[in-house]
C-alpha cells in the first residue's frame, strides 16, 4: 500500500527506513522524500512510527543526562 503517493512510498519502506532508525517523520523524509511535497502522508507516517522507543533516541538521551548532571539546581 502507498503512504506519499507523490513519491510512491510504500508502507513497508517507511518500516524499512524506521527500522533502520529513523525516528520522526522528518528522518523518513530524509530518507525517502515522504511528506515533503504535499504533506498528506505526515500524520500516517506519525501513526506507523508510533511512539515506541527509538534506539537514537535512547542515544541522545544517555548523551544529555551526564551533562545535566553537573549542572546547579534551581532554587
Amino acid at each position: 500500500m502507498y503512504v506519499c503517493s507523490c513519491f510512491g512510498v510504500t508502507e513497508q519502506q517507511v518500516k524499512d527506513h524506521a527500522a533502520a532508525g529513523a525516528c520522526t517523520p522528518r528522518q523518513i523524509a530524509s530518507a525517502c522524500k515522504a511528506g515533503t511535497d504535499c504533506g498528506g502522508c505526515v500524520r500516517t507516517i506519525q501513526a506507523m512510527l508510533g511512539r515506541g522507543a527509538c534506539s537514537r533516541r535512547e542515544l541522545l538521551d544517555r548523551k544529555r543526562a551526564p551533562a545535566a548532571e553537573g549542572l546547579p539546581e534551581a532554587a
